[in-house]
């Protein structure tokens, strides 16, 4: 008998492949594909796009002097984002082979491609690489994050948490610690086919 979560589990994948089919239509629609990781827009389009670019001038001088101000506190946080990310990758090249869990793919969470976008000026393309950068770091870090977690404690917290990992849904509940011992082991050995 599927288990609640286990039914659960294939709604969300259901969704999920709703989603890739929705996302599918709307490229159609935008009149783009990918090429070899290259975004390539028709002509027509890529047009249209060069001519709603706002000039670097001008958007700076719509800017709010604040927003101008601000902008060096933000771009400081680059430092500890890249410092993050050589010691999550060091860990993950040092422990996972041990733990004999699969690697996270860097490519699966940090994507590069705003710059393909005609309609953006530089400034804007900057700081859509800064912001892809630093949510799909923090997306990366979260996923090697919650492959230890699974592996050293897969137990669900005793309250409700905000946007769990996706391997959450797999800990044993709280409490329950005949599920913890029987299920540990084999949660583990599924790390190694990921």
């Amino acid at each position: 008998m599927t288990s609640p979560v286990e039914r659960l589990k294939e709604t969300l994948a259901a969704l999920e492949a709703e989603l890739d089919a929705e996302l599918a239509e709307r490229r159609k629609a935008w009149h783009y594909r990918v090429e070899r990781g290259r975004v390539i827009f028709d002509r027509e389009v890529l047009s249209r796009h060069r001519a709603a670019r706002i000039r670097l001038a001008a958007f700076l001088a719509g800017a709010r002097p604040m927003v101008i101000l601000t902008a060096p506190v933000i771009y400081a946080l680059i430092f500890p984002f890249v410092l993050l990310d050589l010691c999550v990758s060091l860990y993950q090249a040092i422990c996972f082979p041990v733990y004999r869990i699969a690697k996270v793919r860097r490519a699966d969470h940090i994507a590069f491609d705003h710059q393909h976008l005609a309609y953006l000026n530089g400034l804007q393309k900057l700081n859509c690489l800064y912001c892809s950068y630093c949510n799909g770091l923090i997306s990366y870090v979260r996923e090697i994050a919650g492959r230890t977690e699974l592996y050293w404690c897969p137990i669900k917290h005793a309250r409700r948490l905000a946007g769990p990992h996706d391997h959450y849904p797999d800990f044993v509940d709280y409490g329950d610690a005949d599920a913890y011992h029987a299920k540990s082991k084999p949660l583990r050995d599924r790390l190694g086919g990921r």
